[in-house]
C-alpha cells in the first residue's frame, strides 16, 4: 500500500514537473519568435533553434549573426535592436531589485521604456500611476529608487545597463528550473541527496553554457546524462613542436566531446570558430577547416600557413566559448638565411677604400619571406659568409686571398651581420659577398683601393667648389671594340645611332660645342684630351692650338654612368677606363691617375644620391632634394575650378597661365555645381580623374602596343591633329606635381594612376633603346619577329635596314633606319644592329617630339639630374607605387569554370586560403604564371581582359598548368590543403617564366 502510494505520488510529481517545463518552454519560445519576427530576422531563425529564452538570445545574437550579415545598414539595425533589448532587460532587473516587477507592464503602457525614461519620473507619471492604483509603500520604493537613478545619471554609461542585463540573465538561468519548494522537497524525499546535488550541478552547468552549436530538442534527461557538446571537454592537439619555421603548412586537430566524455560527431554543425592573429602586426591568417573522413569522426582538422615570424594567438571557440585552454599562443621563427633576399645596407656599386684600413659592411640577413633572421646555430657564422676579391685592369686576374682579410660579428639588436674587410693592395677590384657560396642580392660591387696620399687628393678634389678638377688622358676609341686583347667588352653598333640629350652644362656653358659630340668616331691614334670633373658632370675636352677648348663628350654624374676598368694601354702604359652612360657611345680613355679620377667621380656621385644606392635611400634623398628645391616658393593655396564632365579641358584652362611657383602651391579643387570644401578629398579625386583621362587610350594621347600587355601605355605616334604637343607638357607637369606632392608626405602623397612602357620610362631618364624593350612593351612583335630573327638564319629573308610603314592596309612610306639603309642587307653578323635600330625607330624616334614636350613639363618641377638617379624600373615604382595585388579583388572577379562538388566546395576553399597566405612576390608569380605578366592593369582584376579564369582540370594531384593567352589557371583536384599548397607553390616557383608548362 505504502509502496503503491509512493510510486503514484512520484509519477504525479514527475508529470507535474514536465507539464510546467513544457508550458515554460512554450512561453519562452513564443517570446523569441515574436522578437525575431518583429525585427525581420526570420531568415536567420535556424541559427537560434537551440536558444530557449530571450536572455540567452541577447547574449549570443551578435556572435551568431556577425558571420552571415554583410550589409552595414542591416547590421546597424540589428545592433540597435540588440541594445534596445539589453536596455529592456536592465529596466526589468532594476524593477526586480526594488521589488516592483509587477509594475513593469504598467510603466511600459505609460511610455516608460528604459531606465533613462524612469529617471525622468515626474508628477505627471505619478498621477498616471495613481489612476492605475498602487500602494503607498510602492510609491516610496519607486520615488527613492528614482532619486538614486537621477543622482547617478550623469556618471552612468551604457555599461551600467548591460551589467544589469548580465546579472539578470545569470540569475534567471540559475532560477528558471526552480519549480517549487514543496515539489523539490518531495523529490528529495524520494531520491537521495547525492542524486539531487548531481542533477542540480548538471542542469545549472548546462544552462550557463550558451553554446549556439547545440541543435534539436533537448530534455532534462540529456542534462542529467551530460549528453550535450561541451567546449571545456573538447581537446586541441598540435601537429608540430614550438617553435616552428614560417612558410610551412601547419595543422592542428580539434576533438569534440559530449559533457559525459563521449565523442561528438564532427559532421554535425557545431559553430566552430578559429581565429589566428599575429599579435604585433594584428594580421589575421586565413585557415581551412575539414572534418576527417572517418566513421563517426569527432575530429576537425584546421590548416593554415604563416609568412611573418612572431607570436600568434590561436583562438578556438564553440559558440563564443573558448575550447579547453583557448586562446593558445604559438611562436613561429624565421626561416634560414636566403642569399637572394639578404642585402648589404647602405650599398654602393663602387666603394672607395684606403690601403690597409678596415671597412665594415652591414649585412641584413633575411629569409625567403623577408623576415629578419639568422642561421640555425647563431647570428655569427664565420664559415657561411665568404668574400671573393679579384683584380680589375691588370694582367693578373687571380683571387687575392693573401691581400685581404675578413672577420664576422653581429649586432643582435638590429639583426645585422657585420662583415669587416681589409685590403692590402692598391688598385681596382671586383668583390663578391656570398652566403653558402651563393651571392647576396647586392653582393657584387667594385672597390677602388687608394693610398693615404691618393685618398687625401680625392678629398681635396671633392671639397673644392667652383672649379672643375681635370686630368690628362688619352682617347683611344668611342663606341667600337676595345683595342686590347685582354678586354672582352664591346657595344652593339646600334648604340652609335642613339639620339642625344644635352646634359646641364653647369659652369661650362660658355665653351664651344663640338659638332661631333656624341657621334661615332674612328680614332686612328691616341688623342690627348682633358677630363674635367664637377659635381654634375664629367667632360672630355680637346684643346685646339692649345688654347681653344672643344668639348668632345659629356657624361652626367649619376648612377647610370658606369665605369669599366681594363689593362694598361699598349702605348703609354696607363690604366684604361671605359665610360658608358647608356645614352651616347662609350668612351675609352687611358689616364696616369685613373684611380684618382674614378674615385673623385664616385665620391661626387655618392654626395649626389645621398650616400647610398639602395632604392629606399635614393627615394629619401630624391624627396629631400625636391623639397629643398621648392622650399623658397610659397606653399599657399591656389584654387582650381573644374568641370567634372570635361575634366581635361577645364584643368588645362585653369592652369594655362600657371608658373612653376603656381604648380608648387597647394591646389584647392572646386568642382562646378558641387558644394564641397576641399579638405583633401576633392584634390585627391582631381589627381585620379585627370590621370585617368590623360593616360586613357580612348583619349588617343597615349596608346598601347597590344591588348595583352596589361595596360602599359606609350605616347601615341599617330595622335589626332587636334591633340597638340602642349597636352604632353601638361601631362608632364601633372606627373611632376604628383612626385612633388609625394615628397611632401602625409596626406599629400599622390601616385600616378597609370602604367608606362619600359621604353618610355627609359627615355625619361635618357637611356638609349635596344631590342630587349620589345619583350615587355610589345610582346606580340617580340614573339613574332624579334625572336624569329634572333633564333634563325636571316641571310635568306631579304631584310634591309629600312622599315615599311602601312596605313589602312596600304604601304605609305619606307623609312630608312640608317642612311642608305634600303640598299643594305641584314645578315647574321649585323642583325643585332638591325634590331636595335628597329627598336630606336619604333619606340623612340616616332615619338621624339611627344617625349621631349612631356620632359619639358616634367623637368619644370623635377630636375632631370634627380630623375637620373633611378633606373626605369625604380622610376615606375617611384611614380606609380608597388601595385599591390588585392586578394579580395582577385576573389571577387575570378571566374570558376566547371568542377565537381568536391572541387568547388573544398578545393576552391583551400585555394583561396593558400592564395590569402601568399606574399606579394608569390602573388606576382601566380599572376605571371597565369597571365604572362606580374603586373595588373590600373583597374585591377576587374579590367583584366580576358577575365582571370580558374578551370577544373581533369587530373588529380598533379601540378597546375596555365594558358597565358586566355588568363586561365587549370587547377587539378587535390585531397588536402597541404597537397594543394605544395603543388601550387612549386608551379609558380618553377614555371612562372616561359610558356607551355603543361
Amino acid at each position: 500500500m505504502d509502496l503503491r502510494f509512493l510510486l503514484t505520488f512520484l509519477f504525479c510529481s514527475v508529470s507535474w514537473i514536465f507539464f510546467w517545463e513544457v508550458r515554460w518552454k512554450k512561453g519562452k519560445e513564443s517570446q523569441i519568435e515574436e522578437w525575431i519576427q518583429g525585427h525581420s530576422l526570420s531568415e536567420y531563425k535556424l541559427l537560434f533553434e537551440d536558444v530557449q529564452t530571450l536572455e540567452e538570445l541577447s547574449l549570443s545574437i551578435l556572435t551568431r549573426l556577425e558571420y552571415v550579415v554583410r550589409e552595414k545598414r542591416r547590421w546597424r539595425d540589428i545592433a540597435e535592436a540588440h541594445i534596445q533589448l539589453l536596455r529592456d532587460f536592465a529596466f526589468q532587473e532594476w524593477l526586480c531589485s526594488q521589488s516592483l516587477e509587477h509594475y513593469y507592464h504598467t510603466l511600459k503602457t505609460l511610455g516608460c521604456m528604459t531606465l533613462d525614461d524612469l529617471a525622468q519620473f515626474d508628477s505627471r507619471l505619478q498621477l498616471s500611476l495613481a489612476a492605475w492604483g498602487y500602494y503607498y509603500e510602492d510609491y516610496i520604493k519607486l520615488s527613492t529608487g528614482v532619486k538614486v537613478l537621477q543622482a547617478s545619471r550623469g556618471s552612468r554609461d551604457q555599461d551600467y545597463e548591460i551589467q544589469l542585463v548580465h546579472s539578470l540573465a545569470e540569475r534567471r538561468l540559475n532560477e528558471k528550473w526552480s519549480i517549487g519548494g514543496i515539489t523539490v522537497s518531495i523529490i528529495a524525499f524520494v531520491f537521495t541527496i547525492k542524486f539531487l546535488c548531481e542533477l542540480a550541478a548538471r542542469v545549472v552547468s548546462f544552462l550557463q553554457n550558451e553554446d549556439p552549436g547545440r541543435r534539436g530538442d533537448r530534455s532534462i534527461y540529456d542534462y542529467v546524462r551530460g549528453n550535450y557538446l561541451d567546449p571545456r571537454s573538447c581537446k586541441v592537439s598540435w601537429d608540430w613542436k614550438d617553435p616552428e619555421e614560417v612558410g610551412q603548412t601547419m595543422s592542428f586537430r580539434v576533438q569534440l566531446f559530449y559533457k559525459n566524455g563521449q565523442p561528438f560527431p564532427a559532421h554535425r554543425p557545431v559553430g566552430l570558430r578559429v581565429n589566428i592573429t599575429h599579435i604585433e602586426l594584428a594580421l589575421d591568417i586565413p585557415i581551412t577547416q575539414e572534418v576527417l573522413q572517418e566513421p563517426e569522426s569527432n575530429v576537425v582538422k584546421v590548416a593554415f600557413t604563416v609568412r611573418k615570424a612572431g607570436r600568434y594567438e590561436v583562438a578556438v571557440k564553440l559558440g563564443g566559448l573558448n575550447v579547453a585552454y583557448s586562446p593558445y599562443y604559438k611562436i613561429f621563427k624565421p626561416g634560414t638565411v636566403d642569399p637572394s633576399k639578404t642585402k648589404i645596407a647602405y650599398h654602393f656599386s663602387t666603394l672607395v677604400l684606403v690601403y690597409g684600413q678596415q671597412h665594415t659592411l652591414q649585412i641584413e640577413p633575411r629569409d625567403e619571406y623577408g623576415n629578419p633572421t639568422s642561421n640555425s646555430t647563431s647570428l655569427i657564422d664565420e664559415v657561411n659568409y665568404s668574400v671573393h676579391v679579384h683584380s680589375l685592369g691588370t694582367v693578373d686576374d687571380d683571387s687575392l686571398e693573401e691581400y685581404y682579410s675578413k672577420s664576422v660579428s653581429s649586432n643582435k639588436q638590429l639583426c645585422q651581420v657585420l662583415l669587416k674587410i681589409t685590403l692590402r693592395k692598391k688598385g681596382c677590384f671586383r668583390a663578391r659577398i656570398s652566403y653558402t657560396d651563393l651571392p647576396l642580392s647586392n653582393g657584387e660591387f667594385d672597390i677602388i683601393v687608394l693610398s693615404e696620399n691618393e685618398k687625401n687628393c680625392v678629398e681635396k678634389n671633392v671639397s673644392t667648389t667652383g672649379i672643375s678638377i681635370y686630368f690628362e688622358a688619352y682617347l683611344y676609341g668611342t663606341g667600337n671594340y676595345s683595342n686590347y686583347s685582354n678586354s672582352s667588352w664591346q657595344l652593339p653598333a646600334s648604340a652609335l645611332m642613339a639620339p642625344q640629350r644635352r646634359p646641364s652644362m653647369g659652369d661650362e656653358e660658355d665653351e664651344h660645342d663640338s659638332p661631333v659630340e656624341g657621334q661615332p668616331e674612328k680614332v686612328k691614334k691616341p688623342k690627348k684630351v682633358y677630363c674635367y670633373i664637377s659635381p654634375k658632370q664629367l667632360s672630355v675636352k680637346e684643346f685646339y692650338l692649345k688654347i681653344i677648348p672643344w668639348r668632345l663628350f659629356t657624361f652626367r654624374v649619376c648612377p647610370g654612368t658606369k665605369f669599366t676598368y681594363y689593362d694598361p694601354d699598349p702605348v703609354h702604359k696607363y690604366l684604361t677606363l671605359v665610360v658608358d652612360d647608356g645614352i651616347q657611345p662609350p668612351v675609352e680613355l687611358s689616364c696616369k691617375d685613373r684611380n684618382i679620377m674614378a674615385a673623385t667621380f664616385i665620391r661626387f656621385l655618392h654626395k649626389n644620391i645621398g650616400g647610398s644606392e639602395t632604392f629606399q635611400d635614393k627615394v629619401s634623398f630624391f624627396q629631400r632634394e625636391l623639397r629643398h628645391i621648392h622650399s623658397k616658393r610659397p606653399r599657399t593655396k591656389t584654387c582650381l575650378k573644374i568641370t567634372r564632365h570635361c575634366i581635361l579641358d577645364s584643368s588645362l584652362k585653369s592652369t594655362r597661365n600657371f608658373s612653376v611657383s603656381d604648380w608648387s602651391k597647394n591646389f584647392e579643387v572646386v568642382f562646378q555645381d558641387e558644394e564641397a570644401l576641399d579638405w583633401g578629398g576633392p584634390r585627391r579625386e582631381w589627381f585620379e580623374l585627370v590621370c585617368k583621362t590623360l593616360f586613357d587610350t580612348t583619349n588617343q594621347l597615349f596608346t598601347r602596343f597590344s591588348d595583352d600587355n596589361q595596360g602599359l601605355v606609350h605616347p601615341n605616334a599617330e595622335r589626332p591633329v587636334h591633340l597638340r604637343l602642349k597636352m604632353y607638357e601638361f601631362a608632364g607637369r601633372v606627373v611632376g606635381k604628383c612626385l612633388y606632392e609625394s615628397a611632401l608626405g602625409g596626406a599629400y602623397k599622390q601616385l600616378v594612376r597609370a602604367r608606362f612602357t619600359r621604353s618610355f620610362l627609359a627615355q625619361l631618364i635618357g637611356l638609349r633603346m635596344n631590342y630587349k624593350y620589345f619583350e615587355t612593351d610589345d610582346q606580340e612583335f617580340y614573339k613574332t619577329k624579334v625572336c624569329f630573327i634572333l633564333n634563325n638564319d636571316v641571310s635568306e629573308m631579304d631584310l634591309v635596314f629600312a622599315e615599311e610603314k602601312y596605313k589602312s592596309g596600304q604601304l605609305e612610306k619606307v623609312v630608312e633606319l640608317i642612311s642608305g639603309g634600303a640598299q643594305i642587307a641584314v645578315n647574321n653578323e649585323n642583325k643585332m644592329h638591325y634590331l636595335n635600330l628597329l627598336a630606336q625607330y619604333r619606340l623612340a624616334s616616332q615619338v621624339r617630339d611627344e617625349v621631349e614636350h612631356f620632359l619639358k613639363g616634367l623637368n619644370e618641377l623635377v630636375p632631370e639630374n634627380l630623375l637620373a638617379i633611378f633606373d626605369e624600373n625604380e622610376l615606375e615604382l617611384l611614380m606609380c607605387g608597388t601595385g599591390d595585388i588585392n586578394v579580395q579583388d582577385f576573389k571577387a572577379h575570378a571566374v570558376v569554370v566547371g568542377g565537381s562538388w568536391h572541387f568547388r566546395e573544398k578545393v576552391m576553399k583551400w585555394f583561396w586560403a593558400v592564395v590569402s597566405s601568399f606574399t606579394q612576390e608569390e602573388l606576382a608569380r601566380l599572376l605571371q604564371f597565369t597571365t604572362g605578366s606580374s603586373q595588373l592593369p590600373p583597374g585591377g582584376f576587374n579590367t583584366l581582359c580576358p577575365s582571370f579564369q580558374i578551370i577544373a582540370a581533369p587530373t588529380h594531384s598533379t601540378l597546375p598548368t596555365a594558358h597565358t593567352c586566355f588568363n586561365q589557371l587549370c587547377l587539378p583536384t587535390y585531397d588536402s590543403y597541404e597537397e594543394l599548397h605544395k603543388m601550387l607553390k612549386l608551379a609558380i616557383s618553377e614555371g612562372s617564366e616561359g610558356f607551355g608548362m603543361l
